[in-house]
């Protein structure tokens, strides 16, 4: 069965899913020639930097290693500067950022775990605990600062995701010890499989386990992909 886009009339089939990535968010600051020199201080890559006759400006930064990128500007939004809060940078390891972060003259919070819900977004809260998670559990350790506006920026560790969060901020290690799974995976298939190329296999693997598959599911999905194509 197939339902009617509302856009364009196109037929949509039922349950199809739509791949909708979220590239961007908007921060509200004051000045946005102060905002650009906080942000290059943090070794973001500049993308754009684009001003109108009009007065709208837009600058956007991305974070290394991530898909989203921040926007800030002149006449882009109508929040009040330092409104965002508690915006997400995910790390492998928040020690290591925080130090890089520190390194670069940035003011930045020791780091802590939790010993309440929620205590990682109160600076007040009793509910902070110096030093990282005793067990460095995925989600449990954070470091947070500010830009010069008070948009407030949470480091969190995060080393194995939850089942079906899928894979993001692929550094090389992370990708490095992704590849090594996906090839004794496929190690595990290939005396029984035909004759195929092992690249196929690598890449449907790898998009699953990006897609939120475990380990297992993943390679039934390869194994599909290789024998579905014979």
């Amino acid at each position: 069965m197939a339902t009617s886009s509302a856009i364009n009339d196109e037929p949509v089939a039922s349950g199809a899913k739509v791949d909708m990535k979220f590239e961007a968010v908007v921060i509200p600051v004051a000045d946005v020639d102060r905002s650009k020199v906080f942000y290059s201080k943090l070794g973001w890559r500049l993308d754009a930097d684009f001003p109108f006759d009009n007065g709208f400006r837009v600058v956007q930064f991305t974070p290394h290693g991530s898909a989203c990128s921040v926007q800030f500007g002149t006449k882009i939004t109508t929040a009040a500067p330092g409104s965002a809060q508690g915006l997400y940078l995910i790390v492998s390891q928040v020690e290591a950022a925080r130090k890089d972060l520190a390194a670069r003259g940035l003011e930045v919070s020791e780091v802590f775990h939790t010993s309440k819900p929620g205590a990682q977004f109160r600076p007040e809260s009793s509910g902070r605990v110096s030093g990282p998670d005793p067990s460095h559990r995925s989600y449990s350790s954070f470091a947070t600062f500010s830009d010069p506006d008070g948009n407030t920026w949470l480091l969190q560790e995060i080393t194995t995701r939850l089942p079906g969060r899928g894979l993001s901020n692929l550094d090389v290690s992370a990708m490095t010890e992704l590849l090594i799974e996906t090839e004794q995976r496929h190690g595990e298939y290939e005396p029984t499989a035909p004759k195929h190329h092992w690249s196929g296999w690598y890449a449907a693997y790898i998009v699953a386990r990006q897609d939120g598959k475990t380990p297992e599911e993943a390679a039934k999905l390869g194994k599909l992909h290789i024998e579905s194509a014979q």
